[in-house]
């Protein structure tokens, strides 16, 4: 995994490697992260996972949202308890990257818990005004721009706190050219 991850980060200086939440996962995190590659622990389901990729160095944490909303647990709890925990420990610089959105009132939910970043399907970010249509509207205001990808789309840098909206597919970027 960590060689696999190395070579997948050379590719780009914005370039997250993923790894599951996982005992494998977390080494593959904590090696990455001592070579200063940027991780996204991912297929993250409980607040005791993130806390484990978080001292493990990862750069984001992905929980599902969606998936733990399916099993009958509260997906957005699980936000709210890794938000509280990073913000409990200064020394923590994991982002919250809140995956599986299914629906557009997730990715409000989302923000409002203290999630930095979504993943949106890009049908969301077209829709009507009554769902996302402020990501078109804000986007000739963001100081960094927007770009659509085909299959899923980050939504980044809290519209709570900055009103800063970015959208890139499948993974962050911090600029466009």
């Amino acid at each position: 995994m960590i060689a696999e991850g190395e070579r997948l980060a050379d590719i780009a200086a914005n370039v997250a490697v993923k790894v599951p939440s996982t005992w494998d996962g977390f080494r593959a995190c904590r090696a990455l992260n001592q070579l200063g590659r940027k991780v996204n622990v991912t297929l993250c389901f409980s607040a005791n996972q993130a806390l484990l990729a978080a001292k493990a160095g990862a750069t984001f944490i992905s929980p599902f949202v969606g998936r733990l909303d399916d099993l009958g647990l509260d997906g957005m709890e699980v936000i709210r308890e890794i938000r509280t925990i990073c913000d409990n420990d200064k020394t923590f610089t994991t982002e919250i990257l809140a995956s599986s959105i299914r629906t557009p009132l997730h990715v409000k939910q989302a923000a409002i818990a203290g999630a930095h970043i979504a993943t949106v399907p890009p049908e969301y970010s077209e829709t009507s005004p009554s769902t996302l249509s402020p990501i078109r509207a804000l986007s000739p205001f963001s100081p960094i721009g927007v770009r659509r990808g085909k299959r899923s789309c980050n939504w980044l840098r809290g519209i709570a706190r900055e009103a800063s909206i970015i959208i890139a597919h499948n993974h962050r970027l911090n600029s466009f050219a």
